[in-house]
């Protein structure tokens, strides 16, 4: 009795009696020790013996934490008492009768036996577990195999040996036809949690007859009206379609058609058709270990979008979707239309469009021709959803595509006309800028008379909403013939009475102004009284949100019509809000985000004149920047799943055992709140000074904050803006009298930071931001990088570079898939442009670190270059070659004679690629090779005549009239090169107008030789001053672009002086050798 007692002070509310029994059984102390050990004994014993259920479960578990813990627990424990523990396990797990306790008993020995078996340490373990696997009790057959999957995800290794044994019980168990559907749901796991467990396919190999034997599990289930025993099987096949897809190559035709069977039997339970579905779109996803695998079967993917689409036409004509009250929003879908909805959208994602568009051309037209409402509405929902993964192939058909949609507009059911709105809004977004571009005259007015369906509220709110994604990827030049219409309907929807089509109206205004910009002043005076009425007016709890949407809108107004416009209203703006964030604002009103956003905005429109509203907004967003994430974790196997009913903004995620919940609300504050702090230091430079010693504390650590992408994102986007506000308040002297050593100390916190960061960040795209973001803080901190700090962001490179090739390499494996077809080869070569992105940024930081350091950086260049010189490769493609030749120009230009002794390595490959098939490639290599003409001195001079032969080949391309060959010829020292043969070549290549930069320099050096009539460049009986007067006129008629001013007015002399000393023959042929728009043109400079 008094042992229950103990166990239930150990097992109640209070966790200290627990704690203490842990800090027992870590003790040194034998009696402390002794008593802990005992307790243990007497977990071990209520388990096997006592008679309440809760009692044995919560045994169970606690023997789990004790015995499977960090603290080597078991280790402590004698002998004598660790051979017991074993033997009342192993006598539990067969003694056992409720299927909860069972299972969490079994979580307990597979741990143990997990820690033990690698050590040989419990040899009586497997022979009980190959005889309970066959014993007769369904029961212990079902818990020996439980166990037997836990240990493939723990040891699976150790059990590869008993493998044949392993392959007949689960075939066994499969295939009996007296087993009952448990025993076989735990067995269908333990075969797929070893088969995702072996290494190699061969292994893999040896298990593929389990697989009829598998599906059998599924289909007997069905047949004798399990369903829920179905559904099991499913999800554990579903598991297997997502890890080893490879598996099921052979047998794929079979699978695949069961499972549409499945999917197509609309007798079953939603539930079970959705997880057939389920486990096609997994299929058709698992790209990267299996690609184009579905693709292969064209009727499969056929028949799953007819059974998508038929998902769709499970809608409702519900009243409270006419009534166009918000949270009616999806009034009438149900769980089928939500299925088939997000499928489609997936489906076309993963196989792309050449696969999707002929399937969905088929289909579409008939849906859209057949009498039923509700076919109208499956096919341009459909539309919507399958735009994005078919985005390339249907900008081919975009003709087609729009006028589907478009002749919608006019359909007589309000809910047809609401989807295609909604096709347009999305396929404005999915085909922009060329559905833009090519469609606004037939877009944009059919969204207008949308708006004008009084009758209908939902639909004119979703027009609006339309309005606001066709103007996000829209010109000014395009929209703006269409403003004054556009503006003058949305104002007469602000004053609609319904909340949610002023809502929407305020979203599209905002957008116009946004994309319109300075265009939208003309609208200025009309729209702002309306934005700050609703601003001042709408104050109660209900119009929270058209109060929130009123802000972004005159911000966002204020932006495009700039400060003078804007001055006098944006002070009203201000101490509204001002007074909003003094006052108490409900955790969940969304007026604080947008608050946050609309601060921002003010302070990008008014710039300095922001900097007296800092101390109001600044402490409520450090706040929201500060926010700890909200998490929740539960078991994964627990019942009691994470409460989603009361918030639908709870994310999950399974990480092993655990279920992770996160709040996202909290996550999308924060983010924002980021992104506002970045804006401001951007906005306000020496101005955000004040703030940064919060500020960079409060975002640094953010670098690696992996609950949400937008946060580092955003952390990332502002160490540069830090970095460069400390330096320009100190370099201004408004830094407190602080000097360089506090921005040192700035770029000694940041710089490892990110670098660090850097190396954990798993999201190819963040990569690039933090290179960029590294690249740019290097540039604000120059020489107050350490050497430690260089040899840290050196190594860090090199890291980069060897990730990159690697994500190619097994990239490169996937195209030697059997089912590998040029729908993957085009995804394929889009991943692979972002690593090409990522060395692009590489050669940025690289180029930096050249610039600031010079020749002292190049023993680490030395460490580098080994991973750059595989980059000049005929097998890499034209922008690894030209980043790779870009960073040798680097070395080259900034270290001078320290670089003399690269030539020998590098030169040739310049030489070469001088006459590559690309463009970029022959531009860098050719200024490299100018660049080497102009410091290389005697160790180039040997190689004039190749460099030279080889520019002449450049030259004599058909679109070689580039300033970098006649830059390379620029640098060749005059007396190592036939000026006669090259200057006239030189001279044809001008004027140069696709660098302007460059352009200026040498129409200079041009203007230069003829003031001192260059005889190589003037020619035998100056044969060449028609083409050199020519050049002259068209550098003048090009204006400031092409010369500075006091390169032109040199021009116009030297013409004037030809003029005056020319025989008159020699002029007159000058003259007419010119073409009329020329001569013209020269008359009017001479003249004026």
């Amino acid at each position: 009795m008094e042992q229950q007692q103990q166990l239930a002070v150990v097992l109640g509310p209070d966790p200290a009696p627990f704690e203490a029994l842990v800090s027992q059984l870590m003790s040194s102390g034998n009696e402390q020790r002794s008593q802990a050990e005992t307790l243990v004994v007497r977990l071990a014993h209520f388990l096997h013996s006592s008679a309440h259920h809760e009692v044995r479960a919560m045994c169970a578990v606690l023997l789990r934490k004790q015995l499977t813990s960090t603290g080597d627990i078991w280790g402590r424990l004698a002998p004598s008492t660790q051979s017991d523990l074993k033997s009342v396990l192993l006598a539990s797990v067969q003694r056992e009768e409720v299927k909860s306790i069972s299972k969490k008993l079994c979580d307990t020995v597979a741990e143990l036996a997990s820690i033990l078996l690698p050590d040989n340490a419990w040899p009586e373990f497997l022979p009980f577990m190959f005889q309970s696997v066959t014993a007769d009790s369904p029961r212990i057959q079902e818990s020996s195999l439980l166990i037997f999957s836990q240990l493939a995800q723990y040891i699976g290794d150790i059990l590869l040996p008993h493998l044949s044994t392993l392959h007949s019980v689960f075939l066994t168990c499969l295939s009996s036809a007296t087993a009952v559907p448990d025993v076989r749901i735990a067995a269908l796991g333990a075969s797929i949690n070893f088969i995702q467990c072996l290494p190699s396919s061969s292994d893999r190999d040896r298990f593929q007859d389990l697989l009829p034997a598998m599906m059998l599990t599924l289909t007997e289930a069905l047949n004798s009206g399990q369903e829920a025993t179905a559904q099991e099987a499913l999800e554990l096949l579903i598991e297997l379609a997502g890890t080893e897809p490879k598996f099921l190559r052979r047998q794929l035709v079979e699978v695949v058609g069961s499972m549409l069977q499945i999917a197509e039997a609309e007798s079953l339970e939603e539930g079970t058709r959705h997880l057939a579905v389920e486990f096609i779109i997994t299929l058709a996803e698992a790209r990267e270990r299996a690609p184009g695998m579905i693709r292969r079967l064209p009727q499969f993917v056929g028949r799953l979008f007819a059974v998508l689409i038929k998902m769709l036409l499970d809608i409702e004509d519900d009243q409270a979707w006419h009534s166009a009250e918000t949270e009616d929003e999806d009034a009438g879908e149900t769980s089928n239309y939500s299925m088939g909805q997000e499928c489609l959208d997936r489906l076309s994602i993963a196989l792309g469009g050449n696969t999707i568009v002929p399937v969905a051309s088929e289909v579409l037209p008939a849906f859209l021709s057949a009498p039923e409402w509700q076919k109208h509405h499956a096919a341009l929902i459909t539309l919507a959803q399958i735009a994005e993964g078919c985005s390339k192939v249907m900008i081919k058909n975009l003709e087609q595509v729009v006028s589907m949609v478009l002749n919608s507009f006019q359909d007589p059911h309000p809910r047809v006309r609401w989807a295609a709105i909604n096709a347009i809004g999305q396929l404005s977004t999915d085909l922009g800028p060329d559905l833009q571009n090519l469609y606004h005259l037939r877009v944009l007015p059919a969204l207008a008379s949308a708006m004008d369906d009084f009758q209908n509220p939902r639909v004119q709110a979703h027009a609006a909403s339309a309005v606001l994604n066709f103007t996000e990827n829209c010109t000014p030049e395009i929209l703006t013939p269409y403003l004054d219409g556009l503006v003058g309907k949305l104002l007469v929807l602000l004053q609609n009475g319904k909340q949610m089509v002023q809502e929407a109206a305020l979203t599209a205004l905002a957008s116009v102004a946004d994309s319109s910009q300075e265009h939208f002043q003309k609208y200025y005076d009309a729209v702002m009284p309306y934005l700050k009425s609703i601003l001042m007016t709408a104050t109660d709890k209900p119009k929270r949100m058209l109060r929130a949407k009123s802000m972004e809108c005159i911000s966002l107004v204020g932006m495009a019509v700039g400060k003078e416009k804007f001055r006098d209203d944006a002070k009203q703006v201000m101490d509204v809000l001002m007074t909003l964030q003094g006052s108490q604002l409900e955790t969940d009103d969304p007026t604080t985000s947008y608050m946050l956003q609309a601060w921002a905005r003010l302070c990008k429109c008014l710039g300095q004149d922001f900097l007296p509203y800092m101390s109001v907004v600044m402490p409520p967003l450090l706040l929201s920047a500060q926010l700890k994430p909200d998490v929740t974790i539960t078991s994964a196997d627990s019942d009691d799943d994470i409460d989603e009913s009361d918030d639908e903004s709870i994310e999950t995620i399974t990480l092993g055992d655990k279920r992770i919940g996160i709040k996202t609300s909290v996550l999308e504050e924060k983010a924002t709140a980021c992104n506002m702090l970045c804006c401001y230091a951007d906005e306000l430079k020496e101005g955000f000074y004040p703030w940064i010693d919060q500020v960079a504390p409060t975002l640094v650590p953010l670098l690696k904050f992996y609950f949400h992408e937008d946060v580092r994102k955003a952390a990332v986007s502002a160490m540069p803006e830090l970095l460069r506000s400390a330096k320009l308040a100190v370099e201004k002297g408004q830094a407190q009298g602080r000097d360089q050593t506090y921005v040192k100390q700035l770029s000694d916190y940041i710089i490892p930071a990110l670098v660090e960061a850097l190396h954990k960040e798993p999201e190819t795209e963040i990569c690039m931001s933090m290179l960029d973001a590294l690249n740019e803080c290097m540039q604000v901190s120059g020489p107050l990088l350490s050497e430690a700090q260089v040899r840290c962001i050196v190594d860090e490179i090199k890291h980069v570079i060897t990730a990159s090739t690697t994500r190619k390499k097994e990239r490169a494996d996937r195209t030697k898939a059997e089912d590998f077809d040029a729908e993957e080869g085009e995804l394929l070569r889009e991943e692979n442009e972002q690593e090409e992105e990522i060395f692009e940024q590489v050669g940025e930081c690289l180029g930096t670190l050249i610039k600031t350091f010079k020749s002292s950086f190049l023993p680490f260049f030395d460490e580098v270059s080994i991973f750059l010189t595989p980059m000049w490769g005929k097998d890499k493609t034209a922008e690894e070659r030209r980043i790779a030749i870009c960073i040798f120009d680097d070395v080259a230009e900034q270290c001078r004679e320290a670089a003399l002794k690269y030539y020998d390595t590098y030169l040739p490959f310049l030489l070469e690629a001088s006459n590559d098939d690309n463009p970029d490639v022959r531009q860098a290599a050719v200024y490299g090779i100018g660049v080497c003409a102009e410091f290389g001195g005697s160790v180039f001079r040997p190689l004039v005549g190749e460099a030279l032969s080889r520019l002449n080949a450049v030259i004599r391309q058909p679109n070689a009239l580039q300033s970098d060959n006649v830059m390379a010829f620029d640098n060749f020292h005059r007396e190592s090169i036939d000026g006669a043969q090259i200057l006239p070549v030189w001279l044809n290549c001008l004027p140069i107008k696709g660098d302007l930069i460059e352009a200026k320099v040498v129409h200079e050096q041009l203007c230069l030789m003829v003031e001192r009539s260059d005889r190589d460049l003037l020619g035998p009986n100056n044969q060449n001053l028609p083409k050199i007067v020519g050049v002259f006129t068209e550098v003048l008629c090009g204006g400031k672009d092409l010369a500075t001013e006091q390169t032109t007015s040199r021009m116009v002399s030297l013409l004037r002086q030809l003029q005056q000393t020319l025989p008159p023959a020699v002029l007159a042929s000058t003259w007419s050798s010119l073409q009329p728009q020329q001569q013209l043109a020269l008359q009017s400079v001479l003249s004026s």
